[in-house]
């Protein structure tokens, strides 16, 4: 009851809620993407198992997250990968949506989430467990609060998509911009980032670039290998 009382406890409940808030964006389209092409029955399985996984291994990744962030090379691994990622998506969207939907199912679309979010929350941990000031109680209900936030956005996000396909674009190359920021946040870049302060912008213009360049570049291979058939 003292802890319910107190008003530390409330005030860090906030900031980590309004923290949630703010970084559940890209989580949100990373989901939406992941499960739009899945039959509607599986795409709330996927969004609600993999919101629910994600926040899970966000709680155990706050705990070694700053060793983490030390570890050189580590975020130009995950940059790349979320890059990957993207072009992933994108290709499904440019296949067209029976094609896509041959091409997805449930375990695919989690596993794409998790790989994702994991990535993503690598610098976004640090922010929570800063505002928790090591209290593991708050840590874990602050970022419990966040499976619905994600779910909500990522539900909207799927029905704005379906309305607007120019979303799946937008957020392909949202992901590729994370990713090009995660690679010139690493380490080994760290001096010169800090020496040319263009530099972070250009990696994440650049990143997201690469997602579109390579998305269009793997549907249109696909669409000539399929006309030859």
């Amino acid at each position: 009851m003292e802890l319910l009382q107190s008003t530390d406890f409330w005030l860090g409940l906030l900031l980590i809620t309004w923290i949630n808030i703010i970084l559940s964006g890209d989580n949100a389209v990373v989901i939406a993407l992941a499960a739009r092409s899945l039959p509607p029955e599986q795409q709330k399985k996927a969004i609600i198992f993999g919101s629910g996984a994600a926040v899970v291994l966000r709680i155990g990744l706050t705990v070694i997250a700053a060793k983490l962030m030390a570890l050189e090379y580590l975020q130009i691994i995950g940059g790349l990968l979320l890059l990957w990622i993207g072009a992933q998506l994108l290709e499904a969207e440019e296949e067209g949506e029976e094609e896509a939907s041959e091409h997805s199912n449930l375990f695919v679309a989690i596993r794409t989430i998790l790989i994702a979010d994991v990535v993503m929350s690598l610098d976004n941990v640090i922010g929570v467990a800063a505002a928790a000031k090591g209290d593991q109680v708050l840590l874990i209900i602050g970022l419990a609060i966040s499976i619905p936030l994600v779910i909500f956005g990522s539900t909207l996000m799927i029905k704005l998509m379906e309305r607007f396909p120019i979303i799946i674009t937008l957020g392909a190359a949202l992901i590729g911009w994370v990713g090009g920021e995660t690679v010139a946040s690493d380490v080994v870049l760290k001096a010169f980032g800090e020496a040319n302060p263009w530099f972070h912008m250009t990696s994440a213009v650049t990143g997201a670039l690469i997602v579109l360049g390579w998305g269009k570049i793997k549907s249109v291979r696909h669409r000539n290998a399929a006309d030859a058939e």
